[in-house]
């Protein structure tokens, strides 16, 4: 059995009962994680330090049980006590760096991405890993998600993304073309593409450039794995000059390296420039919601 990490961070004004609702869905899975590592990026609050600590204790209650198979005792892996590893950071660097920091922290050779308010479905880490079973070759699997406002019923959007590994880079060239909250990384892979690096709000994206010029091979399964809390509000900050020229930087890292042509970088980047500079944000969000998700 395929052993793996999660990495995730949390951050000042992160809500506690969310990073609970968040930390809870990992204790919830059919296949628990073998490690959970949090990096507190910058200084938090007693109650969000409070939080990790309750799951440390929440875990000890788990059953470690094991099952008897072919004249051997042989633990279950669905009651694994996932070892809690706690990293503060003395200053807030970003998610890029925290994320780094975990993944180089992280001890197994598989590494699960989670976002401290987002919510994983019971059976995310089963069918993820799973894929990497069947194929070793594989450097990244995501999956789909939903978005929703408020409560976690209130869904108000999900995004479906191509499955396989050509359609998933050809999509990459304009638009990012895995689900970031959903990965499961070879963490070797990882690694030789540089790592996550600090990049304004496109860490996700440059990072699949990079995994891309290395010949990391995606995947993308059917299912929902997560359930993402976001709201129109997120969703229209999703634009802005400051955004804009963080995309920009990613596409044209991908043209100076050979993944993308000068003429499409052109256009890829007049379209964004249309909808994220342009376009106020009503109409933003009505196009993400709209024609950007189903």
């Amino acid at each position: 059995m395929l052993k793996f990490s999660v990495i995730m961070s949390i951050y000042k004004s992160d809500v506690p009962e969310l990073v609970r609702i968040a930390l809870d869905s990992l204790l919830q899975q059919t296949l628990l994680p073998n490690e959970i590592v949090i990096v507190a990026d910058g200084p938090v609050p007693a109650e969000l330090e409070r939080e990790v600590e309750r799951l440390k204790v929440k875990v000890e209650s788990l059953p470690q049980l094991c099952l008897e198979g072919e004249g051997n005792l042989k633990q279950d892996t669905r009651n694994l006590k996932p070892i809690i590893r706690y990293l503060p950071q003395e200053k807030n660097r970003g998610l890029g760096e925290a994320m780094r920091i975990a993944a180089e922290a992280a001890k197994y050779d598989y590494l699960a991405r989670m976002d401290s308010d987002d919510i994983c479905l019971p059976d995310r880490f089963e069918k993820q890993m799973k894929c990497f079973e069947e194929d070793p070759e594989l450097s990244l699997v995501g999956g789909m998600i939903t978005e929703f406002d408020g409560e976690p019923e209130n869904i108000i959007a999900k995004r479906i993304l191509p499955l396989e590994d050509s359609e998933i880079k050809r999509m990459m060239r304009g638009r990012c073309a895995v689900n970031h909250v959903t990965v499961i990384f070879k963490k070797a892979d990882l690694m030789k593409s540089g790592n996550y690096q600090p990049f304004f709000l496109q860490e996700d994206h440059y990072l699949w450039a990079r995994m891309m010029e290395h010949g990391c091979k995606f995947k993308n399964i059917p299912d929902v794995v997560v359930n993402v809390r976001s709201g129109k509000d997120q969703i229209a900050r999703r634009g802005g000059l400051k955004f804009y020229k963080s995309v920009v930087r990613v596409f044209w890292y991908m043209y100076k390296h050979g993944l993308i042509s000068f003429g499409y970088f052109l256009y890829i980047c007049t379209i964004r420039g249309i909808v994220q500079v342009l376009m106020p944000n009503k109409l933003r969000t009505w196009v993400y919601l709209h024609l950007l998700r189903k």
